[in-house]
């Protein structure tokens, strides 16, 4: 059964043969990357573009944060591979050395002229704005701008990959997720000593926003492809239901002749794989996707409804 398969993050999708040649040098980078690291790398630099653009940030800075995105993770090639990818939880003596992967990175891009503007997003990516990030615990405008959008491009692409999400539906679990990233903890707020740090939230908001409106746009991208399979799918089960017809026509039939003229309108009718024993069997698998895809698209519009509700 045909279905086109569907690519999270597919409305401007970013491939290295789209970008201009300033970029070939740094993006030559990932291929030393694991494949799964290197595929993150992929996704972040797309959100990070696309965020950016929802942002209104100058072009210039907009290639800069997308290339960002593809090399934050840069350092992580000097990870040892069982802590890389170790499909447990790390602990506590793991961890420490997988954060390493931001001074790690930072110092590769600082050795290296041309991936030295990169550099601050290699090492700050981690951080948070109320200080509890790492390596350096620096808060607010103290964390550059490219590395905070870089960072919450990178905790909604990981929480993605995680969960091993194939549709956007329930993807406002994800976002509220977030959501608790970007608010302060409400037993805090009744403290009138508290420091401002604490008032801040971990990620920015407005960028939270803007990925919002990112994800609302990839859910729409995967409406239209769901609805293209539904008029692929009302196409093969009229083909077949007429095969059908004409089955039943043939069976009716006491004339052979008549018999032979609807047999050979259904040969005509077949595509490939398809014979006289199992053409029912597909009309019903087609009826029951058609069923399923209809359903798929009415929670894809729910999701974004909801999308819409999330307040930050």
């Amino acid at each position: 059964m045909f279905e086109e398969k569907f690519d999270f993050y597919s409305p401007t999708s970013l491939k290295s043969y789209n970008l201009d040649q300033t970029m070939r040098y740094q993006l030559g980078i990932l291929e030393r990357l694991d494949p799964y690291t290197r595929r993150h790398s992929e996704n972040v630099a797309n959100l990070c573009c696309r965020i950016c653009e929802y942002l209104r940030c100058r072009q210039s800075f907009t290639i800069h944060c997308t290339i960002c995105g593809y090399l934050h993770d840069v350092g992580k090639m000097f990870i040892p591979s069982k802590i890389l990818n170790k499909p447990s939880r790390l602990t506590p003596e793991e961890f420490e050395v997988m954060k390493t992967h931001t001074t790690l990175g930072y110092n590769m891009c600082m050795k290296d002229p041309k991936l030295r503007p990169y550099s601050a997003a290699a090492l700050n990516h981690h951080e948070a704005l109320d200080g509890t990030g790492y390596p350096n615990g620096i808060k607010k405008k103290d964390i550059p701008y490219e590395a905070q959008i870089v960072r919450v491009a990178d905790e909604y692409d990981a929480i993605v990959t995680k969960r091993q999400y194939t549709t956007h539906v329930n993807i406002s679990e994800t976002l509220k997720e977030l959501i608790k990233d970007a608010q302060p903890d409400p037993k805090f707020l009744a403290l009138d000593q508290l420091a401002e740090k604490e008032k801040n939230g971990k990620i920015s908001g407005t960028i939270l926003k803007k990925l919002f409106k990112v994800v609302i746009d990839d859910t729409l991208y995967e409406i239209s492809g769901v609805v293209d399979y539904v008029e692929y799918l009302k196409q093969q089960i009229k083909r077949l239901e007429v095969i059908d017809g004409y089955k039943q026509k043939a069976e009716r039939s006491n004339r052979e002749k008549t018999k032979k003229y609807y047999y050979d309108g259904m040969r005509l009718l077949f595509q490939e794989g398809e014979t006289f024993d199992n053409y029912s069997q597909i009309l019903t698998e087609y009826r029951n996707a058609l069923t399923s895809h209809k359903d798929i698209i009415k929670k894809l519009y729910n999701e974004i409804k909801i999308i819409k509700k999330l307040k930050i």
